[in-house]
């Protein structure tokens, strides 16, 4: 069964990016191609049944503590103002777009990332944009279902909404192997429902 979407709902679409979602981009997620299509379906139900769309997107500079030439983990991508930041073509023009890992910023949330200077968690706009809609539940969707996914959904669930992913609209990286099913696992602990 596919989720229901109302005025209370939001669907919020993780980093469904060129650089994640294109066979050619710097960090493709194996199938996300295939998700980005569920996702722009996904965008169109929910606002024909009245729920807010919201995108987030990486938005990484070019020097940057979250890439792997500067001390992180992944390669350079999703550069601010490139081809592999942008949202996937299959995605319609989304309603809101909140932007995550900007300047010396690291992790994965559409809620919020660290600030590698200050050591702290540098909140997006994206919980007082839910709460000023009276938002009382969210579907989470997009890539990577292991990482950025995860991230976003467990800081959902933590801000208080009712919590669910969308599990045929969103791929794993698998960096190591069983990463997709751990993350699902973690999520189903803190009781957010896969529809």
């Amino acid at each position: 069964m596919g989720p229901n979407f109302d005025r209370r709902t939001a669907l919020i679409v993780v980093d469904v990016q060129n650089d994640f979602a294109d066979p050619k981009g710097a960090l493709f997620v194996q199938g996300g191609e295939l998700v980005a299509a569920r996702v722009g379906q996904l965008m169109q139900e929910a606002r024909r049944q009245g729920a807010l769309v919201v995108c987030s997107q990486d938005w990484h500079p070019l020097q940057t503590p979250h890439f792997a030439d500067h001390g992180g983990i992944w390669p350079r991508h999703c550069v601010q103002d490139t081809w592999g930041a942008e949202l996937h073509p299959r995605l319609p023009e989304p309603e809101q777009v909140i932007r995550k890992g900007l300047g010396d910023q690291d992790g994965y949330s559409a809620f919020g990332t660290l600030s590698l200077a200050t050591g702290e968690v540098v909140p997006t706009p994206l919980a007082e944009l839910l709460s000023g809609r009276g938002i009382e539940a969210v579907f989470v969707a997009g890539l990577a279902l292991d990482v950025c996914v995860k991230a976003t959904a467990l800081d959902a669930t933590t801000s208080g909404f009712s919590t669910h992913l969308i599990a045929d609209a969103t791929a794993a990286v698998n960096l190591q192997r069983g990463d997709g099913d751990r993350a699902l696992a973690e999520m189903a602990e803190r009781g957010i429902a896969v529809v």
